[in-house]
C-alpha cells in the first residue's frame, strides 16, 4: 500500500471511529504521546539532497556570493565558519556511460590563511560499499558490520566514531584561493551518501558540484579515449559558469497552503539548515531529575523527527529551520537527515512492586490529531520507513556502563521490538541513554516508547 494512501485511510478511520471500530488491519494502542524535551543546537549544516537524482553537470548547492557568476541565482551568498556539518546524498542516473564526480569546493575569501579540519567523516556508495540487503527488524551489531544502503552504513559508522581514510583530515587554503575538500566518483545508477563534521578557523564559501570525468588529451597514434577525474581549475570554472542542475525535484507545498486533507509535498533539501544535534534528558518535568516509569501494562512515547503534518498530537515540529535555501527546495530540513538524537532517560520505579520496563523505537502511522494513541498495523508492508543503527547504553549494578548497538528495519505501522528490557526494584532507578543519527533513506516520524510490561521477567537484556 502506498504511504500516502495508508496515512489517508488511518486519518479517515481515526477521525470518526472509536478504538474498537477501527478497520481490522489497524491496531490502536492507547498510550500517551509526550512532547520531546530539548531542542536542536545552533550548529549549521551544509545540507545537499536536491535534486536527489543527478542527470547533468552543474551546481548542487553553493553558498558562494553571486557576484561574478554566470548564473547568480545558483549561489546563496552565505559564508560558514567555526563548527559546521556537511551532509550530501545524491544518485547518478546520467544519459551517458561516463562516471559522475561529486566535488566539494571550499574558498577562502579573506586575506589570511584558513585551515579547515575534518573532525569526523565518511562517504559510501551503494555499490560496492553498502548494497541494499534484506535484514530482520532487529539485529544486534556490536562490530558495525550490519547495514543496508549507504545511508544506513554512513550514520552507523559516524555514531561509532569511525573516520573514513579516503577523506582528508585537513586542508589549508591560502588567502583568496580555493581547495577541494573531496572529489569522489559516483558511477552510473549509483548513489553516494557523505557526512562530515568540520571546523574552519575562518569564514569560507562552500559549493557541492557535479561534473563528468574529463577526456584526456589524445595522442597522435591512438584512438582510445581515456578519462580522468576533474582538476581544481575545472571545478572552479564549473562553479563560476555552471547553472543549478536540472531536472529539479518537485517544489514543496508552501507552509500556508498545507491542508490536512490534501497531500503535502515537503520537497528535498538544498541549503544551510540550523541544528545538528538534539540532546535532552527526558524526565517528569523541569526540576525533576527522574522519569517515572508507566503503570504496569501501560506506555508513553516521545515523537522523533516530527514534520508539519505528523506531530502525533504534540504540535511539536522538530524539523530543522533553513537559514538559506533555493526557492524550489524544502522550507525546512524535513526528516533531519544527519541530526544526532542524544537522549538520556533516568528511569525510576516509583511503585511498591518490582517492574520490568522495555524501551523501543516504533514507526506508527503518521497523524497530527491524537496524543493519546498510536496507530499500527498487524502486518506492516510496503516501503521501509526506518533503516539504521540505534545505540543503547546503561549502567550495570556495579556502576559499569554497557553500550549495545542495534540495526533496525521498520516499515510504516510497525510496532517494533523492545531494544532493551530492565528489571527495577521498588524505588530503584536506572539511567538509559538512547542515541542515533537520523539516517537518509528513512521517512519520519518515529517514536521512542517506554513500556512497563504486564508480567515481571526474572532477567534483563
Amino acid at each position: 500500500m502506498l504511504p500516502f494512501l495508508s496515512s489517508l485511510l488511518v486519518a479517515q478511520a481515526t477521525s470518526s471511529l472509536t478504538f474498537r471500530e477501527l478497520p481490522p488491519q489497524f491496531i490502536a494502542e492507547p498510550q500517551q504521546v509526550r512532547t520531546l524535551p530539548g531542542k536542536l543546537n545552533d550548529v549549521l549544516v551544509f545540507n545537499s539532497n536536491s535534486p536527489e537524482v543527478v542527470q547533468t553537470e552543474g551546481v548542487l548547492l553553493s553558498t558562494f556570493p553571486p557576484n561574478g557568476k554566470q548564473v547568480p541565482s545558483a549561489h546563496l551568498n552565505k559564508p560558514m565558519e567555526g563548527r559546521f556539518d556537511i551532509f550530501t546524498h545524491h544518485i547518478s542516473r546520467p544519459n551517458q556511460p561516463r562516471t559522475l564526480y561529486q566535488g566539494i569546493l571550499v574558498h577562502n575569501p579573506t586575506s589570511q590563511t584558513v585551515i579547515v579540519r575534518v573532525l569526523q567523516g565518511a562517504s559510501y556508495l551503494t555499490s560496492p560499499d553498502a548494497p541494499f540487503v534484506q535484514l530482520p527488524p532487529v539485529v544486534e551489531d556490536p562490530s558495525g558490520r550490519i547495514f543496508s544502503g549507504p545511508g544506513s552504513r554512513l550514520m552507523g559508522d559516524i555514531l561509532r566514531g569511525f573516520n573514513d581514510p579516503q577523506l582528508a583530515r585537513r586542508i589549508t587554503i591560502p588567502p583568496g584561493q580555493s581547495r577541494m575538500l573531496f572529489s569522489l566518483p559516483i558511477s552510473p545508477s549509483n548513489a553516494r551518501s557523505t557526512f562530515m563534521r568540520v571546523y574552519s578557523d575562518g569564514p569560507v564559501y562552500v559549493a557541492n558540484l557535479a561534473m563528468y570525468e574529463v577526456p584526456d588529451q589524445l595522442s597522435e597514434d591512438t584512438e582510445v579515449i581515456t578519462y580522468r577525474s576533474p582538476h581544481l581549475n575545472e571545478w572552479r570554472y564549473l562553479m563560476t559558469k555552471g547553472n543549478l542542475i536540472f531536472p529539479r525535484d518537485l517544489a514543496p507545498t508552501p507552509p500556508n497552503a498545507i491542508r490536512p486533507e490534501e497531500k503535502t509535498i515537503y520537497g528535498r533539501v538544498a541549503g544551510i539548515s540550523v541544528g545538528s544535534e538534539w540532546e535532552a534528558t527526558v524526565s517528569d518535568g523541569p526540576g525533576k531529575p527522574y522519569l517515572s516509569i508507566p503503570e504496569r501494562g501501560k506506555a508513553f512515547s516521545y515523537p522523533l523527527s516530527t514534520v508539519t503534518t505528523g506531530t502525533h498530537g504534540t504540535q511539536q515540529v522538530q524539523s530543522a529551520p533553513m537559514l538559506v535555501r533555493y526557492p524550489d527546495t524544502a522550507y525546512q530540513a524535513h526528516g533531519n537527515y544527519g541530526v544526532h538524537y542524544s537522549l538520556t532517560l533516568p528511569l525510576s520505579n516509583k511503585t511498591n512492586e518490582r517492574q520490568t520496563v522495555a524501551v523501543a523505537l516504533q514507526t506508527p502511522f503518521k497523524q497530527d490529531q491524537y496524543a493519546d494513541r498510536l496507530i499500527f498495523t498487524h502486518r506492516p508492508q510496503g516501503q521501509i520507513f526506518f533503516r539504521g543503527t540505534v545505540r543503547v547504553a546503561y549502567k550495570e549494578q556495579d556502576g559499569t556502563t554497557q553500550a549495545r548497538y542495534f540495526h533496525l528495519v521498520q516499515r510504516q505501522g510497525q510496532q517494533g521490538e523492545p531494544l532493551m528490557r530492565f528489571n527495577l526494584a521498588p524505588g530503584e532507578s536506572r539511567e538509559v541513554e538512547v542515541d542515533f543519527i537520523y539516517p537518509p533513506d528513512a521517512t519520519p516520524p518515529q517514536v521512542l516508547t517506554v513500556r512497563t510490561l504486564e508480567l515481571f521477567y526474572g532477567d534483563s537484556r
